[in-house]
C-alpha cells in the first residue's frame, strides 16, 4: 500500500485504496453502534493548501465529488475532480482528509456593505424641485451562505446528528445515508490569494424537495485579510455554499471507481 502523507489531516490515496475505503463506508452504514463511534458529531475535516493547489489543477468541471470512506478505522472524505463532461477524472491518487477535532475555536465572518445613492433635482433657474435617496442592498459576490443559516445547519448537525442516524439505520437500514456529496468547484478553487486552508463540517438541515432533513457540508474558508472591496454593495464571508448529498442528490454520470 503506498499513501503520501501531506500532514496529520491532510494525505493522498491510491485509486484502488479509495475504493475499498468507499466500501467500507458503505458496509457501515446499516450498523448505528458502529457509526457512534466512528463520527463524533463535533468533529470536522480540514482541507489543506496543498489539498487546494491540487484541486485547482485537476478541477475542469463545475461541480467536484466528496466521497466518504473509512481507512484506517478512521472517517476520510475523498476529493475527486471531475472532467469537462462531469465524468470522474482518472488518476492514480486523490486526496483525502481525516475526521478530526477542531483545534482553536472557527471563526465564521459576514461583512455586509449597503450604497445609498443620493439624488437631487434643479430646475433650469437652480430651484431645488427634488431629492431622494435610495438604499443599494448587499448582494452575494461568492456562493455564500447566510451565516446563520450555516450556524443552524452545524448546530444542528452536532445536536440532532446521531439521532439522525439512528432513524435512517433503524428504518432504512441505512440506504438513504450519503455515500458522496457534489459541491461547487468555487468552494474549494477560490481565487483568493489569502486562502490558507477550509474547514468542512457536516450540517443538517431540512429539504423542501424531499420534505425530509438531509446533511450537507458547510465549507469555512480560513483567510488572511477577510473584508469588503469596498466597490458596490457586496456581502463577503467565508461560509461557502451548500453540497448536495448523494443519495437522494445522484445526477452526476460516470463516478464508478
Amino acid at each position: 500500500m503506498i499513501m503520501t502523507i501531506l500532514n496529520s489531516e491532510d494525505f493522498m490515496l491510491r485509486k484502488d485504496d479509495c475504493r475499498t475505503a468507499m466500501d467500507q463506508w458503505s458496509l457501515h452504514l446499516s450498523n448505528y453502534p458502529e457509526l457512534e463511534k466512528l463520527i463524533p458529531t463535533n468533529y470536522i475535516f480540514e482541507i489543506g493548501d496543498g489539498h487546494l493547489d491540487w484541486m485547482r489543477k485537476n478541477s475542469g468541471y463545475e461541480e467536484f465529488c466528496v466521497a466518504m470512506g473509512i481507512y484506517d478505522n478512521q472517517v476520510i472524505i475523498i476529493l475527486v475532480p471531475m472532467d469537462e463532461k462531469g465524468h470522474r477524472k482518472d488518476l492514480d491518487e486523490f486526496p483525502c482528509s481525516l475526521l478530526c477535532p477542531l483545534e482553536n475555536d472557527l471563526k465564521l465572518q459576514e461583512i455586509q456593505e449597503y450604497t445609498v445613492v443620493k439624488n437631487a433635482l434643479l430646475s433650469k433657474d437652480l430651484q431645488n424641485i427634488d431629492k431622494n435617496a435610495l438604499m443599494t442592498f448587499p448582494i452575494a459576490s461568492k456562493p455564500v451562505l447566510e451565516q446563520d443559516k450555516a450556524l443552524d445547519a452545524i448546530e444542528k448537525w452536532r445536536n440532532e446528528g446521531m439521532d439522525w442516524f439512528y432513524k435512517e439505520c433503524t428504518d432504512y437500514k441505512g440506504s438513504r445515508i450519503f455515500t458522496r456529496f457534489y459541491v461547487p468547484t468555487a468552494d474549494l478553487c477560490l481565487s483568493n490569494m489569502g486562502l490558507k486552508k477550509i474547514v468542512c463540517s457536516f450540517g443538517l438541515r431540512y429539504n423542501d424537495v424531499y420534505g425530509r432533513m438531509l446533511v450537507t457540508l458547510v465549507f469555512i474558508s480560513f483567510l488572511e485579510n477577510l473584508q469588503n472591496t469596498g466597490s458596490s454593495a457586496l456581502t463577503e464571508a467565508n461560509t461557502y455554499d451548500w453540497a448536495k448529498p448523494c443519495p437522494p442528490v445522484c445526477r452526476i454520470p460516470g463516478f464508478d471507481f
